[in-house]
This record gives C-alpha cells, sequence and structure tokens, in this order.
C-alpha cells in the first residue's frame, strides 16, 4: 500500500484511530495513521529543513536515506516523507513517547484521535528514563537549573528564560521531578538522542502539546523498535534502530510479538525478515488478518 498526502500539508494533523474493544473482531482496529507524502528537494535546502516541514525529526529522515548526504542534498532529488506511522502499544491513552522511533503521541480518546510529535531524546550516558508518571506542572519561561557539571560551560547555576536557555519556552514536569517534556533553543536536536533525559519538542510543537495536556495525564515512556499494527484487515510492521541497545535479536523479538497475537501463521516471514534488517521506520504489509480470527 502506498499512501500520499496532498503537497503543502501541515506538519501535525490529527489523525482517526480505533482500538478494537472487548468481543469486537480484531480486524476493526486502525492502528496504523497518516499518509506518505512527496517532496522535491530545493536549492540551499538540508534533510533537517525538510525534516522539520514535514514535522519529523533528523532521524526519521536519516534512517530512510542514509545515502544521501543531509547537509547538501542534490536540489531536484524526489524523497518519500515517511508520515505513516503504526501507533505504539498503549493502556493509557494520555501520552505516550516511544524511545526507539524518537517520537511522541498524543491521545484524544473521547473522539479517537492522535496526534503526533517528533522528540529529541537523552543520550547512551543519560538514557531518558522508562516508566508511567503523570503530568506534575506547567511552566511558561522556565528556568533551567544547571548540572554541576555543566554550569562551568554555561556561567550559571539557575539560568534565566531567554534564548540561551535549552528548555526553550514551555515546561511540562513529570512525576518523576527530575524530567519533563520541553522546547528547545536547538531545533536540529530535535531527532536526536542527545539531551540530559529529558524529551524536547520543536519550538512551533511544544508550544501547542502545553495547551492541549491537562495536570494530571498520563505519559508512558515506553522502548519497542518494533510495532505491528492494522488496517483495513491487514497487518503493518514498522522497525526502528534499537538506539538503547536493549534487544538481543531484533527478529527473534519481532517474531515473539507476533506469537503474543496469534499472528505468526498471517504472515510473510520474509517480509518480516526484511523489516527488520532495514530498520528504516517505514511501515509495511507483510501479512492479512484471517476472515475469522479470535475476539479479543
Amino acid at each position: 500500500m502506498v499512501l500520499l498526502a496532498a503537497p503543502g500539508s501541515a506538519d501535525v494533523r490529527s489523525y482517526r484511530y480505533h482500538f478494537a474493544a472487548k468481543g469486537e473482531d480484531r480486524s476493526a482496529n486502525k492502528t496504523v495513521i497518516g499518509a506518505l507524502r512527496k517532496h522535491t528537494v530545493k536549492p540551499k535546502e538540508t534533510l533537517l529543513d525538510v525534516a522539520r516541514v514535514h514535522g519529523l525529526g533528523f532521524h526519521e529522515i536519516e534512517i530512510l536515506y542514509p545515502r544521501i548526504d543531509p547537509w547538501i542534498p542534490k536540489a531536484g532529488t524526489r524523497l518519500t516523507i515517511p508520515t505513516l506511522w503504526i501507533l505504539p502499544p498503549t493502556k493509557r491513552q494520555g501520552i505516550v513517547v516511544n524511545i526507539p522511533e524518537l517520537r511522541l503521541y498524543r491521545f484524544f480518546p473521547k473522539t479517537q484521535t492522535v496526534r503526533t510529535y517528533p522528540v529529541g531524546i537523552g543520550d547512551l550516558e543519560t538514557e531518558t528514563p522508562l516508566g508511567t508518571y503523570r503530568v506534575a506542572r506547567k511552566d511558561m519561561d522556565p528556568e533551567w537549573k544547571v548540572p554541576p557539571d555543566r554550569q562551568a560551560k554555561y556561567g550559571y547555576e539557575i539560568m534565566p528564560p531567554g534564548p540561551d536557555n535549552p528548555l526553550g519556552q514551555y515546561w511540562i514536569g513529570l512525576s518523576n521531578r527530575k524530567y519533563g517534556i520541553h522546547g528547545t533553543n536547538n531545533a536540529w536536536s530535535i531527532g536526536r538522542s542527545v539531551s540530559g533525559g529529558c524529551i524536547r519538542l520543536y519550538p512551533e510543537h511544544i508550544s501547542r502539546l502545553y495547551k492541549e495536556v491537562p495536570l494530571g495525564t498520563y505519559v508512558e515512556i515506553i522502548y519497542e523498535p518494533v510495532k505491528f499494527g492494522y488496517w483495513k484487515g491487514r497487518i503493518y510492521i514498522e522497525v526502528h534502530p534499537d538506539l538503547y541497545e536493549k534487544i538481543d535479536d531484533m527478529e527473534e523479538h519481532a517474531m515473539n510479538l507476533l506469537d503474543r497475537r496469534g499472528l505468526r501463521n498471517h504472515v510473510s516471514v520474509e517480509k518480516i525478515k526484511k523489516a527488520v534488517e532495514r530498520k528504516n521506520g517505514l511501515p509495511v504489509a507483510v501479512g492479512t488478518l484471517p476472515e475469522k480470527n479470535d475476539k479479543r
């Protein structure tokens, strides 16, 4: 399947989804959202520019086009933009951050819609902590308590709000008080593992998320490089690199996920292997649900 969106689409949209209710046939699920887009590289445009225009992080473009120089792509190059995603597994349907895909999902259960944003995350030495938290506080123009090992670099113990503050203009603090979701003064850090553990968004995205997230909202931070989804009775897989090196065998991990869903006999193992080998973050169809499958 190739879904194409019209050029010039907004970088953040609301997408409809549906998780099959108990007793409902599994084919009723719609957990693949978005549509692929096309983009022609303009003169002097970098792949980082392309990513931001389409609401993506650098990681999502880099893993799909590893042979293109991100700083000087050839003008006129026609790109497929990976604005197509499988929803991550969730129990709370509040905010879900999936570390390997460097992406945040904001669910609106009453309308069964979701918005999704690229993020920056912690590096290998300061990993973003996994777990379930709640939004504990919200601050505009936050001060930054500079870690002791960085105070000499920045010249502050407490950095005031302003253009040099790496927290940006908005802070969404988690119940794990050391960490939060915030903006950035370095847009090119989105889609990268470079933070001290917090979750960064583009300035234009955090301003929107800040307004739509009430205190008490559940925030799940998960680690799932392999996702399976459903759309119109077909089974899709999306695979990302194992950024924090937590999975011993990605192919075995994918097969175990299939077994838990009772789907191994309904997919092409060869297509699964190719998707795991590529790890390019692009959802691909790998099978079809049986006409009569188990109830959930």
